[in-house]
């Protein structure tokens, strides 16, 4: 009798790791407290945890999208909160999703009380995919290329996204796999601290990003319309000047992004576009913490001799969207996105913004739950993100909306 009580996850406990789910207990006692929490194993063997305390409504039973958590990881009504408050008890993790074949796996129990958990009343598990029924994985190793090509099903055609993550490399799917999921043709592509693709370049070369527009444009399924592209914090200015001096870019989404080029020169045909100056002597390091501040590292961006780095953006027909974290501890990226909007601005372009305040740095798919700070791969230093658990989480399901809607409208 002890498990009679029932946990159900709906309207299924299989979808996708962007689909909201109604988390329901049935099967207590009138008014009982419970102690609800969520367990997830990463592919490294890293556990993430959240807990909430409830209390059962008079019928015995508990559902989140309207029962308010009385306090653990969070409170207050959050029917995702279990998902997007998960942390690790070692410090500075960041759950990401390396293979996105298999699923992560969130199992949810509840115990009874407020207190020790020691009695387990009942549990289920969500099966989280990245990878909707159909959608094809195809890795692409083509001329220089490095990236893998997801497909939604069905002939299409479906609009074409490029999908870049920041300077830490690699090849990044998981993103680019719940967009494929959503109806996008969309290639993942590595450009940096990947197989044979240098840590840190001497330079990028523009013809690379070049040659992954027209494998996309080549491909059946995708619209011949123009390719979006989005880019994550150097993934961002990438994105920016794809669309800037590639033909064929309709539509670019910047993510913590800045409005000149990061770090590594940039060659076109004929030009070089160079870093923005920086001094990593102005990096600020912890003494507690141990973990690194870069937000002062980069030179004034108002000061007319940073100016030849700026991408040039007015001159693309693309259309753009940058979305940024006023609690980004990396760069100032909010104050970086404000300087593009008004550039673009004053050449009477039309762009989108959002800023939210409490999002850090790293703005993801929904209900991937926050990360303060972890180790940059390339850099082998602990870095701070910043955000805000519960703004964060608001943040990212605000963007991810916003990201599709935007590429549906210009796609």
């Amino acid at each position: 009798a002890g498990m009679a009580v029932q946990v159900m996850v709906l309207p299924s406990p299989r979808c996708l790791f962007d689909d909201p789910v109604q988390i329901h207990v049935a099967g207590l006692l009138p008014q009982q407290a419970v102690t609800l929490r969520a367990s997830l194993v990463d592919e490294s063997g890293e556990l993430f945890q959240a807990h909430a305390r409830y209390r059962a409504g008079s019928s015995g039973e508990l559902d989140l999208s309207r029962s308010p958590a009385l306090g653990g990881s969070y409170s207050g009504v959050e029917p995702m909160g279990l998902l997007w408050s998960l942390k690790s008890k070692a410090p500075y993790k960041r759950l990401a999703k390396r293979n996105v074949l298999t699923p992560f796996c969130v199992d949810f129990e509840v115990y009874e009380g407020h207190g020790d958990m020691s009695r387990l009343l009942g549990k289920c598990t969500n099966e989280r995919w990245f990878l909707g029924e159909g959608v094809k994985r195809i890795s692409v190793r083509e001329g220089r290329l490095k990236a893998t090509l997801f497909l939604p099903p069905g002939p299409g055609p479906f609009p074409g996204l490029i999908d870049l993550y920041g300077s830490g490399g690699g090849l990044v799917e998981y993103r680019a796999s719940l967009l494929a999921s959503r109806g996008f043709v969309t290639l993942a592509l590595a450009y940096m601290a990947f197989e044979d693709l240098p840590a840190m370049p001497e330079i990028l070369e523009l013809r690379y990003f070049e040659e992954a527009v027209n494998f996309l444009r080549k491909q059946e399924q995708v619209k011949d319309t123009g390719i979006g592209v989005l880019g994550l914090s150097k993934g961002a200015d990438l994105a920016l000047s794809m669309a800037t001096f590639l033909p064929g870019i309709k539509a670019a989404v910047s993510i913590s992004g800045i409005g000149f080029n990061s770090f590594i020169p940039l060659r076109g045909d004929g030009f070089i576009v160079p870093p923005h100056p920086y001094d990593l002597g102005r990096m600020k390091t912890s003494d507690e913490s141990g973990l690194v501040d870069f937000s002062d590292v980069l030179d004034d961006h108002r000061d007319p001799a940073t100016w030849d780095c700026r991408i040039p953006m007015e001159r693309s027909s693309a259309k753009f969207l940058f979305l940024s974290g006023l609690d980004d501890t990396n760069w100032k990226s909010d104050l970086y996105c404000q300087d593009a909007v008004q550039r673009l601005q004053r050449y009477g372009r039309e762009v989108e913004f959002c800023s939210y305040s409490g999002a850090g740095h790293l703005l993801e798919p929904p209900y991937l739950p926050l990360c303060q700070a972890s180790i940059h791969k390339v850099l082998g230093v602990f870095v701070n993100w910043g955000g805000q658990w519960r703004e964060h989480a608001k943040a990212q399901e605000d963007a991810w909306r916003r990201i599709q809607a935007f590429f549906w409208q210009h796609l």
